[in-house]
């Protein structure tokens, strides 16, 4: 698995972690906006109004409602990103990832309208008469380029899995495991189980159940977190300050040690963004493709409204419920990933500047660091180490009352070998205090308000319904694309990997899931922004007709 990793963390460094992946994304945005004259200010008040019904009409072509589509693929953005991603953009980013959440939200109001009307103007009906599209299509029917639709196509089948099924499942298993105390094994298993029986039921079924778990989700999750902002009300003006200063000089706090550089936070910012409300990367266009409209721009309309939602709206509470708790630099009580954790030789302390400096430039690989992997023995009694002379690092973190334990958490006694940073000892449970990212920070931080303790169980039940709503749209997401790719008799054995991987993803390494979802992420966006640029003019042209047809009803 380490190895797994180790090349994930590679290849994401080489697309998503690049320094030109967030100016691409953005990039195409901004066009667009410009292109566009701003159409996320310009129809925003408009686009509620078609979201209502008000140019609705029961005999327009397509399975279901732009209500429906709507909460349909925002079921399929709002997920663990919007907890677990946030949470885990501020550890690394520090405030400014915050500010840089904002601006792909803001620019992605006009990306998403771009290419969901684009791959509804070029659906097709099915064999059994469903609706099918998506930028598989217009990248097949509007530009041309079958081998591009078919990259596209690949890779959807793989972010379904990298981006809406795997972290999903680890995030619901890891909150409920740490809030309940139940096996992971066991969470994975039972909503494997309904989610089965919802994904066989097609768009219909995932339609009707999402229009009644978005709704409930945004406002348990809502209160919960209005509790922890006005029970921290203090704190909030400085902690919008230092989202906007941070976004601008650098960050101080994150990081760990020292903090992140501007690139670095502006870096994890934008991918932080983008995994939450997926503007650029082409999924929701698949299910507002379903919509029933005639107007390709109207069902546009709709979709600009998701990173508002998604972004502006829900992660900004979410990070003001980190940043006001202050749980984000704070170090708690929690089990080490292998993955997150490293030992390293010599005796550092986060009390010293100059050993701050030292363990920054390691763990950010700046090469101005004379600190190295410890390899070694570590003699332990009684799940207390007597050795000296090396430093474990947990989560970018020097790790406090470390434990070390086997089997079903007995205290180790005995000799630990180490071989550069990690240990060799497979059954190895490290628990101690260090930081914490993701889901787990965000539990944290939501017993810090009025609720207290109980608060833990809000996000328990959010992070269930947000990501468990998430998994299922993104079935459809992944079903439609191998519609595409082999027929509609691919669709039964891919429902079948799809919930096996959801089940297996609840027991398996929180790190690794990440570093899988990143890059799975690129890999569907690139071709996505490629063709919405090649077809702009056109974009432009529908747009203005549509436009201009609603202003001669008025």
């Amino acid at each position: 698995m380490e190895g797994l990793y180790n090349f994930l963390v590679s290849l994401d460094g080489m697309l998503g972690g690049a320094d030109w992946f967030p100016f691409v994304l953005l990039g195409v945005g901004l066009f667009f906006t410009i292109y566009l004259k701003f159409p996320q200010i310009r129809f925003f008040t408009h686009a509620w109004k078609v979201v209502t019904g008000k140019y609705d009409h029961s005999d327009d072509p397509g399975d279901t409602t732009h209500f429906r589509a709507l909460t349909t693929a925002l079921s399929g953005t709002v997920g663990t990103g919007n907890i677990s991603g946030v949470a885990f953009a501020i550890f690394l980013g520090g405030p400014a990832a915050l500010f840089w959440m904002w601006a792909t939200a803001f620019l992605g109001m006009t990306t998403k309208f771009v290419e969901v009307t684009l791959s509804h103007k070029y659906r097709v009906q099915t064999e059994d008469g469903s609706m099918a599209g998506g930028p598989m299509y217009f990248m097949d029917r509007g530009l041309n380029m079958k081998w591009l639709a078919v990259a596209f196509a690949i890779a959807t089948v793989v972010s379904s899995f990298g981006t809406g099924n795997l972290p999903q499942s680890n995030g619901i298993a890891t909150s409920i495991e740490a809030t309940f105390g139940f096996e992971p094994w066991i969470v994975g298993s039972v909503l494997g189980i309904l989610l089965a029986l919802v994904i066989l039921g097609g768009i219909q079924r995932i339609a009707a159940v999402t229009a009644r778990i978005v709704p409930i989700m945004a406002v348990v999750y809502l209160i919960g977190a209005l509790a922890v902002i006005f029970a921290n009300i203090e704190n909030i003006g400085p902690s919008f300050a230092a989202v906007i200063s941070d976004a601008f000089t650098g960050s101080a706090a994150a990081g760990g040690f020292l903090g992140a550089s501007l690139a670095y936070a502006f870096n994890r910012g934008v991918n932080r963004g983008l995994f939450s409300n997926e503007a650029g990367q082409g999924s929701a266009p698949i299910a507002h493709a379903a919509a029933k409209t005639k107007e390709p721009a109207s069902e546009g309309m709709v979709s600009l409204l998701e990173p508002f939602i998604d972004t502006i709206i829900i992660c900004t509470i979410t990070g003001l419920v980190i940043l006001s708790s202050g749980v984000w630099k704070e170090k708690h009580e929690n089990v080490f990933d292998r993955s997150d954790m490293i030992f390293v030789a010599g005796e550092y302390s986060d009390k010293a500047d100059d050993d701050k400096v030292q363990l920054y430039g390691f763990l950010n690989s700046t090469g101005e660091s004379d600190v190295k992997p410890y390899t070694g023995p570590i003699s332990v009694v009684n799940g207390t180490a007597v050795t000296s002379g090396y430093t474990l690092i947990n989560a970018r973190s020097i790790a406090e009352d470390v434990q070390y334990l086997v089997g079903n958490e007995d205290p180790y006694t005995g000799t630990l070998q180490i071989k550069d940073g990690k240990p060799l000892k497979q059954n190895l449970i490290v628990k101690g205090k260090s930081l914490v990212h993701s889901a787990t920070l965000t539990t944290i931080a939501f017993t810090r308000g009025w609720f207290g303790d109980f608060g833990q169980y809000i996000v328990s039940v959010g992070l269930l319904l947000f990501a468990f709503s998430t998994a299922i749209a993104w079935s459809y997401y992944g079903d439609r694309a191998m519609t595409y790719l082999l027929g509609p008799r691919s669709i039964m054995p891919y429902r079948v990997i799809y919930v096996a991987g959801f089940v297996w993803a609840s027991f398996s390494d929180t790190t690794l899931v990440w570093a899988l979802s990143a890059v799975a992420i690129v890999v569907m966006t690139l071709p996505n922004l490629f063709g919405i640029v090649l077809l702009s003019k056109e974009m432009k042209q529908t747009v203005d007709q549509y436009w201009q047809s609603v202003k001669d009803k008025q």
